[in-house]
């Protein structure tokens, strides 16, 4: 029942709640004003572009206990305040589906195998995929995993998703645009639906394993070498005792990355699209105005680079800020689409107020902070996955060998329905590592994953639940490690590195997550899956480096190696495939600047977040300024681009130049050089560290001659690159931008399958963006220069002064396409801005745009 008191301008409410106006005619603070605003300002400002009247809605709902109530500031984040934990769960859950129920629909079905039953029979093999992984185990262990409130918290998430959807059932102007086109309806959720989930959470390391063991096959340790890099660098690489490699075959695989593909890799093509009408309907502006580097290519012509993970984070001690206070960053880097992967929330309670982002499906805050402490993640490389290959018994393929016996593998079969066709029955085969990925009756092999998703609390993120109410950081320590008695409490996946500050003045590191004791190999390589290779429970996490109150005042971490020197690396393995060091050296460059004498502010730390240096392309010019060219032009570009900042800068033609020549032609050709044409063409291009070493230290990697090599290799593929781009920007260099190759598109998951027009409606972009792949201000793009990795969410936390604090969430809070958050952050995006993330419930008050009222159904 829906109790509408609102004062519009004109027309009927949105499905979404939001104001009843175009998506670009509502924005809050334009692009730029918050630049020209003293930090300081920011909450007073908040208010200034305030309309004097806001819209409310009232909803009497099931499940709920007491009133309940949200508000929606003007740049889309929704304040929600309840009178219990169950409570806020539960109205944290209804506003998720507010914003998001389309998105985050699709990723429960997605994740617990059932797109086939609403997409048809080609989802089939990612069914059975995604089922073989999701969890199986004790729900009680998993409740109680996570604390003594897990179960009540996604009982109330779920309760309040489903009481959205019968609200949308009763107004279908409420329910998303997508079901209609896509002709079919939501799920209803059941609590352990939120904990089942597993195929979501970004672990390592079974791809690397298989791809090492086929390179070594066909190759050798240097070839491997080229392809990963290594921490340490000299680890000696063994082959396990009773692997043969040759037993590997190239799509084992298959199953595995069906189950584990990205939500984000959903999409569909007009066949899905059943009722394309209905997104004539969709009453906005488009959102075309900037054109980057000609036509934008379709969707399908998109591949996507393989680039590392990616995220940074740091927190400043207060003897170096100008606050007086600690400063704390965060900005994960994943997918960008539109709807973005990360949501803003603000959930309050008597129990907890806390503020920050999360998964929209996901109950909790696991980024952010609680009037207390603040928090922030990037991935460590914990290697948190085995592959194991068993001989099975030729009478009978669901025998394996184990223990000098034959074992049998647990067989259970379930029902996929499928759309516009007949029931799918499927078999789900387990050893006693995990689940049965791929088997060769024929050649009597068998291939079984084992991974910490098989164990109780290990659901991605939802582990925040227990941190996101520390009081300081030696509580948000204990609450990342669990009991010193249990192996099975604590953060579990995926792998994190966590900063924190508190009120108190402290900063410190906290990496977490399952770390699987291997006594007797180092988990680089399958193993045999005969007995001789277990796991030995897991190392708990006190056990982990740490450091709090560092003496040079900060702490961060970018995915980098970050086992200190005198850590044994061995005992037991914790992980050797750690990113780049690049961003992190940049972070570190900065930060070891200030001082006392020099402070470090919030706007300092924005400018990190969004800094466009590349230490790479340092590398490269600097080795391209001891070349000696013997032609004209060369000299002419050589000395233009070492004379360059290397910055990249979007109206920067050298960071055009540098980017077309390193990523399209130098690396390639720099492979080659290190390991022959044939194996270069198996592993593509080399890891980078491995690229940039051979051109800033020719010596350690090339033959006979190796500095000329190396300068050969510079100027040939720099003529090259130079062509390139006059191709693609014309010949005047003065005209050339890195703006006009480099854009950020944010493209919906339905936008290959409908019209030009329609898919300009459902895409936010194009706009022109700066930034790379190792840049700080990650930009990560494809071979198209269309940007598909970065920070979407990015925040920098003034702590204890928590209204001055920032954030950015691209291209919008909302998922709905008519909503004004849907698009409505991209131009500060893509401008390096942000917008107030506020807090107290005064300067939330005077910047609410929207009032939501949630009521007990039959409540007075």
């Amino acid at each position: 029942m829906v109790d509408d008191n609102s004062s519009r301008q004109g027309g009927e409410a949105d499905r979404s709640g939001t104001w009843p106006l175009s998506r670009r005619a509502f924005g809050g603070l334009t692009a730029g004003t918050l630049g020209a605003i003293q930090l300081g300002g920011l909450a007073a400002a908040a208010t200034k572009n305030t309309p004097e009247k806001h819209d409310s809605i009232c909803y009497e709902v099931e499940g709920l206990k007491e009133s309940a109530e949200i508000l929606v500031d003007q740049w889309g984040v929704p304040h929600m305040y309840a009178e219990d934990v169950q409570d806020v769960a539960f109205v944290q859950g209804f506003n998720a589906a507010r914003d998001r129920l389309w998105q985050i629909d699709l990723w429960q079905r997605r994740s617990l195998g059932e797109l086939s039953e609403v997409f048809g029979e080609e989802w089939t093999g990612h069914d059975r995929g995604a089922r073989l992984f999701s969890y199986r185990g004790d729900i009680e262990e998993e409740w109680d995993a996570y604390g003594p409130d897990a179960e009540a918290i996604a009982t109330g998430f779920a309760e309040g998703v489903n009481a959205y959807i019968d609200q949308a059932e009763d107004d279908p102007e409420m329910m998303p645009v997508e079901f209609k086109a896509l002709d079919y309806e939501p799920r209803r959720w059941e609590p352990e639906d939120i904990v089942r989930m597993r195929v979501h959470a970004i672990t390592l390391n079974v791809s690397s394993e298989v791809q090492r063991a086929i390179t070594l096959r066909e190759f050798d340790e240097d070839v491997e070498r080229v392809r990963q890099w290594l921490d340490p660098e000299d680890w000696e690489i063994e082959v396990p005792e009773g692997l043969d490699l040759d037993l590997i075959p190239e799509d084992v695989l298959d199953t595995f990355e069906m189950a584990t593909m990205s939500h984000t890799a959903i999409t569909f093509d007009e066949d899905d699209v059943r009722n394309p009408d209905v997104l004539d309907d969709i009453s906005v502006v488009t959102n075309s105005s900037n054109s980057v580097g000609g036509d934008t290519p379709d969707k399908s012509d998109l591949m996507e680079k393989e680039t590392p993970s990616a995220s940074n984070n740091w927190a400043v001690a207060p003897e170096l800020t100008e606050t007086g206070r600690p400063i704390l960053a965060n900005d994960p880097h994943r997918a960008h689409n539109v709807p973005s992967l990360r949501y803003m929330a603000h959930i309050s309670s008597p129990e907890f107020d806390v503020i920050g982002a999360g998964e929209p499906g996901l109950p909790g805050i696991s980024i952010g902070h609680n009037g207390n402490t603040a928090f922030g993640l990037t991935i460590v490389h914990i290697d948190q996955q085995d592959l194991y290959v068993y001989e099975t018994n030729p009478d009978d393929p669901n025998e394996y060998k184990y223990d000098g016996e034959w074992a049998s593998m647990e067989v259970d079969t379930e029902t996929l329905a499928v759309r516009d066709g007949d029931d799918r029955e499927v078999e789900l085969k387990f050893t006693t590592h995990g689940p049965v990925i791929h088997e060769d009756p024929d050649e009597n092999i068998a291939f079984a994953v084992r991974t910490v998703w098989t164990d109780p609390g290990t659901t991605a993120y939802f582990g925040g639940i227990g941190y996101m109410r520390a009081k300081n950081i030696e509580e948000f320590q204990d609450a990342m490690e669990g009991e010193l008695t249990s192996e099975m409490q604590g953060w579990g996946a995926p792998p994190e590195n966590q900063v924190a500050a508190d009120t108190e003045g402290n900063i410190g590191w906290f990496p977490g997550g399952r770390t699987p004791v291997r006594p007797n190999w180092d988990g680089l390589l399958p193993v045999p899956g005969d007995g001789r290779y277990e796991w030995d429970g897991y190392l708990h996490q006190s056990n982990l480096p740490r450091e709090i109150n560092p003496d040079r005042g900060w702490v961060a971490t970018a995915n980098q190696e970050v086992l200190p020197e005198d850590y044994p690396r061995d005992d037991p393995p914790i992980g050797f495939e750690f990113s780049a060091p690049y961003r992190y050296q940049r972070i570190a460059e900065v930060l070891g600047e200030y001082s006392a004498e020099n402070e470090h502010s919030l706007t300092d730390s924005t400018d990190l977040q969004t800094d466009f240096l590349s230490i790479p392309m340092r590398i490269i010019t600097e080795a391209l300024a001891e070349t000696d060219p013997d032609e004209e032009d060369l000299i002419e570009i050589r000395d233009w681009l070492t004379a360059w900042d290397n910055v990249l800068d979007t109206e920067s033609g050298e960071a055009a130049l540098a980017v077309v020549w390193f990523e399209n032609y130098l690396q390639e050709a720099v492979t080659v050089e290190l390991v022959g044409e044939e194996a270069a063409d198996h592993i593509g291009t080399g890891d980078i560290q491995v690229i940039l070493g051979a051109i800033e230290e020719p010596e350690e990697y090339l033959e006979d001659d190796a500095v000329e090599s190396r300068n050969q290799l510079l100027l040939s593929t720099l003529s090259d690159a130079v062509d390139d781009v006059e191709d693609r920007l014309g010949e005047n260099r003065d005209e050339w931008k890195w703006g006009d190759l480099k854009h950020a598109l944010f493209e919906h998951a339905l936008s290959p399958a409908v019209d030009e027009e329609s898919a300009e409606t459902l895409n936010v972009g194009p706009k022109p963006m700066g930034g790379g792949n190792y840049t700080v201000g990650r930009a990560g793009h494809n071979d198209e220069f269309q940007l598909t990795h970065g920070g979407s969410w990015r925040m920098v936390i003034d702590v204890g002064g928590w209204n001055n604090s920032l954030a950015m969430n691209v291209p919008g809070q909302s998922g709905d396409p008519e909503s004004p958050f849907y698009d409505n952050l991209l131009d500060k995006f893509v401008n390096g801005e942000y917008f107030p993330l506020l807090y107290t419930r005064e300067a939330v008050q005077d910047a609410c745009v929207r009032r939501i009222d949630l009521k007990p159904e039959n409540s007075k």
